[in-house]
């Protein structure tokens, strides 16, 4: 079994890519991950004097994360997968979803895009692929997208 998180990025589409063409065959769970409106907010610090309805921001959300998977799930059958989609919802950070579900369905490896982040913007802001990467229990697989890997290249080659 094969685990791929999916947001709907291009690292995350050229991640099922690449599973597709180190793991063809291989039954896949595709995942994405959502939070419900209320921990959005409380992480963020907003909605002091909102009336909203959670109830169907949260249903909204589930379902486009349930339409995401899915998707995720389609790109990876294309790609040569037994995939099937799963949103989950997130009670902890994103990494630690991804791990949780790595570990319930006894993946063989966890695959998944890497974001471009640099400096202080990976810094600020954090990384899901990082974290995963330096607290799986099993194999993890990051993968740039094209845009990204060209990038980190011309970087490498010193700005040429």
């Amino acid at each position: 079994m094969i685990l791929i998180a999916y947001d709907g990025s291009e690292d995350a589409k050229a991640a099922i890519e690449q599973a597709g063409k180190l793991f063809n065959g291989q039954s896949a769970t595709v995942v994405t991950v959502w939070q419900r409106f209320i921990d959005t907010m409380a992480r963020v610090g907003g909605g002091i004097g909102v009336i909203v309805d959670y109830d169907e921001i949260d249903t909204s959300s589930e379902q486009a994360a349930v339409e995401r998977a899915n998707e995720g799930a389609a790109l990876a059958s294309g790609a040569g997968l037994k995939a099937e989609g799963r949103a989950l919802v997130l009670d902890s950070t994103i990494a630690e979803a991804i791990l949780s579900v790595a570990l319930e369905v006894n993946a063989a490896v966890v695959v998944l895009g890497s974001r471009g982040y640099t400096g202080v913007k990976s810094a600020v802001l954090g990384s899901v692929s990082n974290h995963v990467l330096h607290h799986a229990d099993r194999p993890v697989l990051v993968v740039p997208s094209a845009a990204v890997a060209a990038e980190r290249a011309k970087d490498l080659a010193g700005g040429k």
